[in-house]
C-alpha cells in the first residue's frame, strides 16, 4: 500500500513552520488517540500515520531527507516508520502523558497535571478601528512545551528515575499509633519520579519561554475596556495539563471629534448667529461620510440634533446607534464696521441696549 505524503497526513504545507507542524500533530493525536477511540482500528491507523509523519517532519535532518528523496530516501537511510503502537509509545517516550495528557494504563506517571497560566495582553486601537473592526498581530512571550525534550524535562535518550524517597508512589506515609497520614512526597512533589539528567534547553522544566505571534480579529463595535478571550493561547500546562487562555484587553484611543456613549457617538458643531436665528443646512462629519444636517430657525446653544444610524454598530446585533450633534452658537469676536452697525440696528429694534463702541481721545469723528 502506497504511503500518503507526510505533509498531506498532517494537513500542512511544505513550507510550514515547526510550530504549525506541532499544532497540526497535536490536533490529530487528540482526535485519533486510542484511549479516546477504543476498538476503532481506523482511528488506530490514522493515529499511527500521524505519529510517523510528525516524527519525520519535526526532525530537521529527517525532514530535509524526506523533502529531497521522499519515503524511499528515508527507507534507504534506515528509517522504517512505526510498526505498531508499542513502537509509537517507545519512540515518543512519555509525550502522550506529559505533552498531550494521555497515557492511561500504557505508562506510569503519578504526577498531577497542572493547567497553564492565563495571560493578559493590552491592545491599543484607534477609535475608527473599534467602530469598524480590525485585525491585529499580537507579539508576546509565553511558556511552551520544550521541543528538545517534548516536555519530559529529561535529556534526549534519558528517562526520569524512580523517586528514592517515595519509591514511585508520589506520597509518603507517616504512622502515629493507629493513624496513618499520607502527604505529597517533598522530593518529587507527587510525580513519583525525579529527573537526574535534565534537558539542557529547559533545565528539566519541560517548558521554555518562546516568542509568539498571533493574529486576532477585533470585532466591529467593540468598546473600550472590552475583553477578548483566546482559548488555549495562554501558557502550556505541565504534565499534560491543559493550556491557559489569553485575555486581550482592548484600549480605544480617544477621538478628536467624536465621543462614544454606548452605541451612540456625540460631537459638538459650532454654527453662526445668523444660522441659528434663520435656520440653515450644514455639512457635518460622521464616521461613514459627510451628512447634511438641518438647523431649525431659532436654534439655541446646547440643543441636540440627531443623525439616525450614524453611530456605532452593536457588537452583537449589528444595529447602529445614532450621532448626537450638540449645537454651539458662536459669538463673533471681530466685526467689520458694517456688521457692527447691523447688529446695533437689530438690538435697537428689539429695544435692547448695547455698549457703545469705545473711542480714544485721539480718534477723529463723533
Amino acid at each position: 500500500m502506497t504511503k500518503r505524503d507526510y505533509y498531506e497526513v498532517l494537513g500542512v504545507s511544505r513550507n510550514s513552520t515547526e510550530e504549525e507542524i506541532k499544532k497540526a500533530y497535536r490536533r490529530l493525536a487528540l482526535k485519533y488517540h486510542p484511549d479516546r477511540n477504543p476498538d476503532n482500528p481506523e482511528a488506530e491507523e490514522l493515529f499511527k500515520e500521524a505519529s510517523e509523519a510528525y516524527d519525520v517532519l519535526h526532525d530537521a535532518e529527517k525532514r530535509g531527507l524526506y523533502d529531497r528523496f521522499g519515503h524511499e530516501g528515508l527507507q534507504n537511510a534506515g528509517f522504517r516508520g512505526f510498526q505498531g503502537f508499542d513502537d509509537v509509545f517507545s519512540s515518543f517516550g512519555s509525550i502522550f502523558e506529559e505533552f498531550f495528557g494521555f497515557g492511561g494504563g500504557r505508562r506510569g506517571g503519578r504526577g498531577a497535571t497542572r493547567a497553564g497560566a492565563d495571560l493578559r495582553y493590552d491592545l491599543q486601537i484607534a477609535f475608527e478601528e473599534a467602530a469598524f473592526g480590525t485585525e491585529k498581530i499580537l507579539e508576546f512571550e509565553k511558556q511552551e512545551t520544550c521541543v528538545h525534550c517534548l516536555g519530559k524535562g529529561t535529556a534526549p535518550g534519558k528517562q526520569p528515575a524512580t523517586c528514592p524517597a517515595c519509591q514511585g508512589a508520589g506520597q509518603i506515609e507517616r504512622r502515629q499509633g493507629f493513624f496513618a497520614l499520607r502527604t505529597t512526597c517533598p522530593q518529587c512533589r507527587g510525580a513519583g519520579t525525579i529527573i537526574t539528567d535534565p534537558c539542557p534547553q529547559c533545565r528539566g522544566r519541560g517548558l521554555v519561554h518562546a516568542p509568539k505571534k498571533l493574529s486576532v480579529k477585533v470585532p466591529a463595535g467593540i468598546d473600550n475596556g472590552a475583553r477578548l478571550r483566546l482559548v488555549g493561547e495562554g501558557e502550556e500546562g505541565s504534565r499534560g495539563g491543559p493550556p491557559g487562555d489569553l485575555y486581550v484587553i482592548v484600549h480605544v484611543a480617544p477621538h478628536a471629534f467624536f465621543e462614544r456613549h454606548g452605541n451612540d457617538v456625540h460631537c459638538q458643531v459650532p454654527i453662526s448667529f445668523p444660522q441659528a436665528a434663520l435656520g440653515a443646512e450644514i455639512d457635518v462629519p460622521s464616521l461613514y461620510d459627510t451628512q447634511q444636517l438641518t438647523i431649525p430657525r431659532g436654534t439655541q446653544t446646547g440643543e441636540t440634533l440627531r443623525l439616525r444610524g450614524c453611530g456605532i454598530a452593536d457588537v452583537r446585533s449589528g444595529h447602529r446607534g445614532d450621532q448626537m450633534v450638540h449645537i454651539v452658537v458662536k459669538t463673533p469676536t471681530q466685526l467689520t464696521e458694517r456688521q457692527e452697525e447691523l447688529l446695533r440696528e437689530l438690538a435697537a429694534l428689539d429695544g435692547e441696549q448695547t455698549k457703545p463702541k469705545k473711542r480714544w481721545p485721539w480718534s477723529k469723528g463723533e
